[in-house]
Order: C-alpha cells, then structure tokens, then sequence
C-alpha cells in the first residue's frame, strides 16, 4: 500500500521519467562497455527495449511518459546542430574529398531508398507502405515530413526510421569492416547516410573522425532524400 502510493507520488512528477530514462541509459552504457561492447548490446537498443518494459509493467501511457521525458527532445535539436564542431575541425580534409563525399552521398541516398522500396514491392507491400519506407535512413522528423508529403504514414516511417538506425548502429561497423573499409570518413559517411543519428553516435564511439564525417553525412542525406524523392516519385507516377 505505501510503494503504491510512493509510485503514484513518483509517477506524477515530471522528472521521475526523465531521470529514469538517463539513469535506464547509463546502466545500458555500462552493460555495453563491460560486454566488451558486443554489438546486439546497444545501449540506445537496450533502453528503448528496457524503458518498453517499465512503461507496460507500470501501465503508464507513452504520453504521460513523454510529458516528463520531452526535455530531452527538446535537446535533440542542440545536440544536432554540436555535431557542427568536430565537423569544423575536419575541414581541411572535407575540402580534399568533397567531391566522393558529395557522390557517395548522393548515390547512397538513393539507394537507401529504392532498394527498401523494391524489397517492400517484392514482398508484396501495399504502395502506402512502401512510401513510408523510403525515407526510412533519414533522422526521424525529417523522414515523418517527407512521409506525410509523399503520402505515406507518418508514424509507420517513424518506426521503420528507429529500426534502421538500431540495425545499423548493431552490424553497420562490422559490415564495413568485413568489407574492408578501414578509412574513418569513409566509415562516418557510411553510418549517418544510412543509420542517421544512432548510426552517428555508434560512429563517433568508434572513431571522432568517423563521427564528424557521420554528422555531416547525416544532414545532407536528410536534405537530398527532402529534395530528390519527390520528383523521383512524381517521375515514376506514384504521386
């Protein structure tokens, strides 16, 4: 009787779920490093996976969650734009590689999408779900806006957008090892075109360089996939 009303006490405060879930992603952090950082451990993974768990055991609804846990929404956006510093100290190798950087880019946007289209259509995906697929490699808001323009399902992008970035922060660097790519840029780029901000994090544990060109990669492919789907769509008539 006194922890449930001590939980319920806890519960309505607004700072019970967001000290939680720093707390649920510390422990996480902490699992992955002494694991040996085994990729299936990623402690983003771990703590939507394990914040999932307490949510449904305390059958507290997502949005009294978010209620106390939306500071830490709000600072996605400077965490974004800080990813400008270590870029700002790769500049003179930028400017050395800009222009397979910029293709790389381009083709990799590309094909992130249409080739989860082609899949989606060959596992025999209604055309609604395959446009909320597309934008599934860019950072969540984003891929949710060009989704709705499309006329996709927003919130079915966003959960295909979590997903790829999970997948990606758990195999993309092993892959890309097996696959002999060693140089740190060409890795960074590798994991923001492709798993967006999770990919970006995964990256910049792996390497600051590998992080720096991950953040680049990651805005602009949010900024081409925005500017060249559309008419793409348009061109193939399903707009």
């Amino acid at each position: 009787m006194v922890f449930d009303s001590f939980w319920v006490y806890l519960a309505a405060s607004p700072l019970w779920w967001l000290t939680l879930t720093i707390l649920v992603y510390l422990a996480a952090q902490k699992l992955f490093l002494k694991s040996g950082s085994i990729a299936l451990l990623n402690p983003v993974a771990v703590s939507i996976v394990a914040l999932i768990v307490l949510l449904e055991l305390s059958r507290t609804s997502y949005d009294a969650y978010f209620a106390g846990a939306q500071f830490l929404h709000f600072l996605l956006g400077p965490a974004t734009v800080a990813l400008a510093v270590p870029l700002f100290r790769q500049m003179a190798r930028l400017r050395a590689i800009w222009f397979p950087v910029t293709v790389s880019l381009a083709v990799g946007v590309l094909v992130g999408a249409f080739s989860a289209v082609a899949i989606g259509y060959a596992l025999g995906l209604d055309r609604e779900t395959l446009i909320s697929l597309a934008p599934k490699s860019v950072t969540t808001p984003v891929a949710m806006g060009i989704s709705e323009v499309l006329g996709g399902i927003p919130a079915m992008t966003a959960a295909f957008v979590v997903f790829t970035g999970i997948t990606g922060a758990v195999i993309g660097l092993r892959i890309l090892k097996a696959a002999g790519v060693t140089d740190e840029s060409a890795v960074g780029i590798a994991m923001g075109v492709t798993a967006h901000g999770v990919g970006t994090a995964r990256a910049f544990e792996a390497h600051p360089v590998s992080g720096a060109f991950a953040g680049l990669a990651m805005a602009l492919a949010a900024f081409l996939t925005a500017l060249l789907l559309p008419p793409v769509f348009e061109w193939m008539g399903w707009l």
